[in-house]
């Protein structure tokens, strides 16, 4: 039988048994970085009424909140593909790309701050940024988009219910606050998060290797949480510098030249689902998105056997997608 002395942060070293045919046994002290995934991401400034999920859900399917009236929250968060449109970089009304990867949707309302450079503080404000931005859905401003909506009078029934007393509840910050309270619903649970409460056979023995390798190679140092990473910022070319300078990532936002190359640290969670990967969507396989870490954040040398079982624990992060809870409802107006 062979071990591992595995150093994990902000615990007690854990030992792994593994090789010699057995099975892997992982101590439970090693798993202290992570967390089970919430029934919900809610928070008391936004509270999550039936009401105020109903409108969010309603705004976050409708093309009405772009200018020509062809995209909406979906077109580059598609809810039933793991809230990825699959594209290197997504288009807007025009045509023109973005200059970012858009991340998936499901889990981001638990994360420390929202977009690759953290520029908004939750998913209230970021869902009120693609509505506006010119390359994206392209609204003229704030005003024009609650004028549309004032002319559809299930809007205005649908804000009133959701902002109960009120006296001006059809806002554009109201209108984030509706997609926000939708979106802290979309969680996937899996078996990933069977494991973490204890069913030691949640995991295959080859997933517990691929966890093995994964914890022993440190990805857990930025990886870690209940969301397996969207806990912090990091730079991007920690060890070895990052072959592309071009976006200099929260350097942007700041200005403070510590903050170039840093970027959040995205989710793992569903992440064999959510390729191409990195901020500008440039690596196609998870394969590549694994040695690029271990090149340029690591500094090590993972052996394509240990790469290979990393790719089989990160499969185990997919979970189900909430099929009745995202479920498109019929248009308001139409």
């Amino acid at each position: 039988m062979k071990w591992m002395r595995l150093a994990v942060v902000a615990t007690a070293p854990a030992f792994i048994a593994c090789g010699g045919g057995e099975a892997v046994r992982i101590e439970r002290d090693a798993l202290v970085p992570f967390a089970s995934v919430p029934d919900r991401m809610d928070v008391e400034s936004n509270p999550a009424t039936p009401a105020r999920i109903a409108l969010g859900r309603h705004l976050y399917y409708d093309t009405r909140l772009s200018l020509d009236e062809s995209m909406s929250c979906n077109t580059c968060h598609d809810l039933a593909t793991y809230g990825v449109d699959g594209n290197p970089t997504s288009a807007g009304i025009s045509g023109e790309l973005g200059g970012r990867n858009s991340p998936t949707v499901y889990h981001a309302a638990g994360h420390m701050a929202q977009f690759w450079d953290g520029r908004a503080a939750d998913v209230e404000e970021q869902a009120k940024g693609p509505i506006l931005n010119p390359v994206e859905m392209a609204m003229p401003s704030e005003i024009e988009v609650m004028t549309r909506l004032r002319g559809i009078p299930e809007y205005v029934s649908a804000f009133e219910a959701a902002f109960p007393g009120d006296p001006n509840p059809m806002t554009y910050d109201n209108l984030g606050n509706a997609i926000g309270a939708f979106e802290r619903g979309l969680v996937t649970p899996s078996r990933w998060d069977e494991y973490l409460a204890g069913e030691e056979d949640a995991l295959t023995p080859d997933e517990r290797e691929g966890l093995a390798a994964s914890l022993e190679a440190g990805c857990q140092a930025c990886h870690a949480g209940a969301y397996v990473g969207g806990n912090l910022f990091q730079k991007l070319g920690l060890v070895e510098p990052w072959p592309s300078q071009t976006d200099p990532g929260r350097f942007a936002v700041t200005g403070e030249e510590a903050d170039r190359m840093m970027f959040k640290v995205p989710s793992l969670r569903n992440v064999a689902q959510t390729g191409p990967y990195y901020h500008d969507g440039s690596v196609t396989t998870l394969w590549e998105a694994v040695q690029l870490m271990d090149t340029h954040q690591l500094g090590r040398a993972l052996t394509d056997d240990q790469i290979r079982a990393i790719l089989v624990y990160l499969e185990a992060l997919t979970g189900e997608i909430p099929t009745d809870y995202i479920v498109q409802p019929e248009p308001f107006g139409l």
